[in-house]
């Protein structure tokens, strides 16, 4: 495939960049009078409280349409039990774009017991409840209740990962796409700037919407799928099954993958083994007689499209309507950070960026950094820290490899497991360049970067400098790795490295923190009750970490998102790739015995590991695991 070209229209110029009050996108008519304004182009609606920071997707594409030339509006967090505040700014020219925030609403509302959550740090106050579960769908369909024919576009994580027909773990059924339940337009699937840009542009000139990439569409009945081809009576949908018919791939239907579990493995092989910009192909889904269609995913932007977007104006900021609550607490932990690249070609098993992001990094250029970090040093609450320079793995920033640009990530392996390719060159001379430059930016003391790493590309010697200088100037007193687990079996299933990795990584940091004479600590997180993994599984991760001194307070009970690897394996007890049946820990009682075990240092814990150890008939290990308890 050709290189595919940048589909923004703008580029900024450095000298519009942050002036001295940059106004928050209109969330009432009031706000919309400041402006001049009697109509919005295009309304954005969220789950999320209103922050105007590049970590807030909602943010990121109301600032990338505004700098298109458009009118945009927010609607954070409706009340969604009516059309009222769906219909406060308008009916837009364009369109509305739904969102259900920076996280899935299920995630965002539901424990891994599937209990509501206490608190909601996307909110103001960290208040819960404040939206819907399944709030993409919700919102979409008040939006066609207030207005019967404005288009909707969907975005963000809980559309992306649920464009196909998926497995809902809170509901515990297979539901159809997204698309369907919310009677969107267009759905947009990974990181969305151009494909929003583009469903603008052609919705102005009157254009259909067929053929964008990283974006789907439902077909009706009156299409058919022939061979290769999605066929209408007057011939091929522009932009699939017209290039010699051999562009469409068509997988196992809606009815199929709700009812087998082996046709369900079998979609989500087709799906993954087409995520990549450069070789995946259309993909077709019937739901009864209506097809989902999607199109391939769009490239990664190029570093000059990527400074673009985070060098527009954002307020940096929550809305001043909720000063009264106390703001958004989840901005406190982004408010002085700087985002330096997206991608992760780790694809960890339970993770979805992998499927949103992509695999391919795409990383920022360092005068793009600098100068927002300069802008963020002339701020009246900027105290001298940067608190995180990063993106979904802390040390690829910069990271290169040559099949990247124009053939995509490998379809035959990994790019870190089982252990990093060597074709993948971690950029760390880059990120110590942009750190010790950042040093020295005035008005600047600290540079932390707060991301986490992957300790598998630290254990080169060819990482020596670069984990050594992260250690001396770049940690406020911790860094953050993912071993996991123990097990290499559930390693292998989750798709990490060896916990020999980690043991080793682990002896290399505690020696040079000693030889620069740091009191530094590593946090360490792990999963329990993955697939794969027994409570004898978990005993051992237990007696391991115990034999190293390890008691871990980061322990995340596995959960299923949909249209992940481990949460296909969840559903169907199978490994889509091989085929070979996994044991999957399924009742809460045993998930709440598998943390036990991990954190039996806890007291509260004591008769889950009692009864862990019973089940296991080792009750004589539970002195070594509970000194001085009584073993009954």
């Amino acid at each position: 495939m050709a290189a595919l070209p940048s589909c923004f229209p703008f580029r900024l110029n450095s000298a519009r960049m942050w002036p001295m009050t940059i106004p928050f996108l209109p969330t009432t008519r009031a706000e919309m009078k400041e402006r001049g304004w009697d109509g919005l182009d295009v309304v954005l609606v969220t789950g999320d409280a209103y922050v105007d920071h590049p970590s807030y997707g909602t943010a990121v594409i109301g600032r990338v349409l505004e700098a298109a030339g458009l009118r945009v509006g927010v609607i954070a967090q409706p009340d969604f039990r009516t059309t009222r505040d769906f219909s406060r700014l308008g009916r837009p020219a364009l369109f509305f774009g739904i969102t259900a925030g920076n996280m899935d609403s299920m995630v965002a509302n539901y424990t891994a017991h599937k209990r509501p959550r206490l608190n909601d740090d996307y909110s103001p106050g960290g208040r819960p409840g404040l939206r819907p579960d399944h709030a993409a769908v919700v919102y979409a369909n008040r939006v066609r209740e207030a207005f019967k024919d404005v288009p909707i576009v969907l975005g963000g994580i809980e559309a992306s990962l649920r464009r196909f027909a998926h497995y809902d773990w809170w509901k515990n059924e297979v539901r159809r796409s997204i698309l369907l339940d919310s009677r969107a337009d267009i759905l947009v699937y990974g990181m969305g700037e151009a494909q929003v840009v583009e469903i603008a542009r052609r919705l102005a000139a009157g254009e259909p919407l067929h053929g964008i990439r990283g974006t789907a569409i439902v077909a009706g009945s009156e299409f058919k799928v022939s061979g290769s081809r999605l066929e209408e009576p007057r011939g091929p949908i522009p932009g699939i099954g017209d290039q010699g018919g051999s562009d469409i791939i068509e997988i196992p239907s809606h009815e199929e993958v709700r009812g087998n579990a082996d046709k369900f493995n079998e979609a989500f092989r087709m799906i993954v083994e087409n995520q990549d910009p450069y070789t995946g192909r259309t993909l077709v889904q019937g739901h009864a007689n209506r097809y989902v269609v999607q199109y391939p995913p769009a490239p990664p932007l190029e570093t000059k499209d990527l400074d673009a977007v985070y060098e527009l104006p954002y307020a940096r900021g929550w809305h001043p309507s909720y000063g009264r609550e106390g703001g958004v607490p989840g901005f406190e932990t982004v408010r002085f950070s700087i985002i330096s690249h997206r991608g992760c070609p780790g694809e960890c098993s339970f993770c979805g960026l992998s499927l949103h992001q992509g695999r391919i990094v795409s990383s920022r250029s360092e005068s793009s950094i600098l100068k927002e970090a300069g802008a963020l040093t002339r701020r009246k609450d900027f105290r001298g820290t940067i608190t995180d320079v990063g993106g979904p793995t802390a040390n690829l920033y910069g990271a290169v490899c040559g099949r990247w640009q124009g053939k995509g990530a490998c379809g035959n392996r990994h790019c870190l497991t089982p252990t990093p390719c060597r074709n993948l060159k971690p950029g760390y001379e880059k990120g110590l360049s942009l750190y010790g430059k950042l040093r020295t930016l005035p008005g600047v003391k600290h540079v932390f970067i707060e991301s986490g790493f992957r300790h598998d590309l630290l254990v080169d010697p060819k990482a020596r400098v670069y984990l050594e200088r992260i250690c001396r100037d770049h940690l406020s007193g911790r860094m953050k790795v993912a071993p996991e687990h123990s097990s290499d079996r559930v390693l292998d299933i989750m798709n990490k490295p060896s916990f020999s990795v980690y043991e080793q990584f682990s002896a290399l940091y505690r020696s040079i923190c000693k030889k620069l004479g740091k009191d530094q600590h590593l946090v360490s997180y792990f999963i329990s009750a993955h697939p794969g993994g027994t409570l004898e599984d978990s005993l051992s991760l237990a007696l391991k970490l115990g034999e190293l001194g390890i008691h871990p307070e980061q322990i995340q009970d596995f959960m299923p998102l949909p249209m992940t690897l481990s949460g296909t394996v969840y559903h169907t007890g199978k490994d889509p790739f091989t085929g070979k049946d996994v044991y999957v820990p399924r009742t809460f009682r045993e998930r709440k015995m598998h943390r036990a075990l991990i954190q039996h240092k806890n007291p509260k814990n004591t008769p889950l590991v009692r009864e862990a150890l019973k089940l296991l008939k080792k009750q004589h290990l539970f002195p070594k695991l509970m000194p001085g308890r009584k073993t009954a």
